[in-house]
């Protein structure tokens, strides 16, 4: 009530107040509207049904419609905000999730792969431990073997020392049974030498008979052999007759060393051409009728071949050569038995 007219004052706001307040509402409306895209969508619908030129009743109709509206759009535009926080929050818990059971398995397979290093480590110093001692027992076999192989070395030379000896050995035993065999035939004549001859002479066909058969007596010349007979009171042998030459060729062929050569096998005769070339005589002087010469002997080689000798030939018949008188070969010696004497 109004102090001076008493009456009630009117509670209806000016026109222009309720516009403006309308205005104030419209620009916080569309502040809101600038943060969410489907309230300015209502919003703007809302405004557009406006109608700012009528009557205060309408003007109030219009807030309280605008009321109204805003009463119905601000549980959808928070209903949706949660929507979208829950979805977005949603991902995310999924995208965590994910994340958590990518590293859970990432660290699964990381543990894993440690031990799966782990095992391989200690495998590899395992297998290098086998290794080493592989490698030691390697050498150590090595070693062995090749003591063992130094021992078998001795042991082969050892073994060709005693194949060598025993090649000697049977060569010794070869020329021993060679000599026993001439001396065994050779024993009668010896024998009978004994009673016909000096010591070491041999009784043959009537004649004592001395061969330089040893090998302690060294070889001579010609004229050194003559002169050994003659000390003896005998000669160089005079085979004049096919029975003295056969008995004197087996003689001498079984006592032939093997491994001497033939040129060194000789034994001096009395038969010589010294006077007159190519006329061959015996010591007594008798001409040589008979000669039992190898093939192409004598040859009187170098023009100094003068003097003859007997070598051991399988063919008897071709037992002489002729050799320089300075030549040393071992020599036959003859002389007269005692009966005879």
């Amino acid at each position: 009530m109004h102090p001076h007219t008493g009456q009630r004052p009117n509670k209806t706001p000016p026109p222009r107040q309720t516009h403006q307040s309308a205005l104030i509402l419209t620009v916080k409306m569309e502040d809101r509207g600038n943060s969410g895209g489907s309230f300015d969508g209502t919003y703007n619908k809302l405004i557009s049904q406006e109608d700012f030129s009528g009557d205060e009743h309408s003007l109030y109709t219009n807030q309280e419609k605008q009321q109204v509206s805003m009463s119905m759009v601000r549980p959808d535009f928070s209903l949706n905000h949660y929507k979208l926080l829950t979805v977005s929050l949603a991902v995310l818990a999924a995208i965590l999730l994910a994340a958590d059971i990518g590293l859970g398995v990432y660290y699964s397979r990381l543990t894993d792969g440690y031990r799966t290093v782990t095992d391989i480590s200690s495998e590899v110093a395992k297998l290098q431990a086998t290794y080493n001692a592989v490698i030691q027992s390697r050498d150590e076999a090595k070693k062995q073997l090749e003591k063992e192989l130094g021992e078998q070395q001795i042991t082969k030379w050892e073994l060709e020392h005693q194949k060598r000896r025993n090649t000697d050995y049977e060569r010794l035993s070869d020329k021993i049974r060679m000599e026993i065999a001439p001396l065994k035939s050779h024993m009668p004549m010896i024998e009978e030498g004994c009673r016909h001859c000096l010591p070491g002479w041999t009784f043959m066909n009537s004649v004592c008979y001395y061969f330089a058969l040893s090998d302690a007596m060294s070889r001579r010349s010609w004229q050194e052999a003559r002169q050994f007979c003659t000390r003896q009171g005998g000669d160089l042998a005079v085979i004049d007759s096919r029975e003295k030459h056969m008995a004197v060729a087996e003689l001498i062929n079984n006592y032939r060393d093997p491994l001497r050569p033939i040129t060194q096998s000789g034994f001096w005769i009395g038969l010589r051409d010294v006077d007159e070339e190519g006329t061959w005589k015996w010591l007594d002087g008798t001409r040589l009728t008979d000669g039992y010469w190898n093939d192409g002997e004598p040859n009187n080689h170098h023009g100094n071949e003068d003097c003859a000798a007997a070598y051991p030939r399988s063919n008897p018949f071709k037992s002489w050569n002729d050799a320089p008188c300075t030549y040393e070969l071992k020599w036959i010696c003859e002389m007269a038995p005692k009966s005879a004497s």
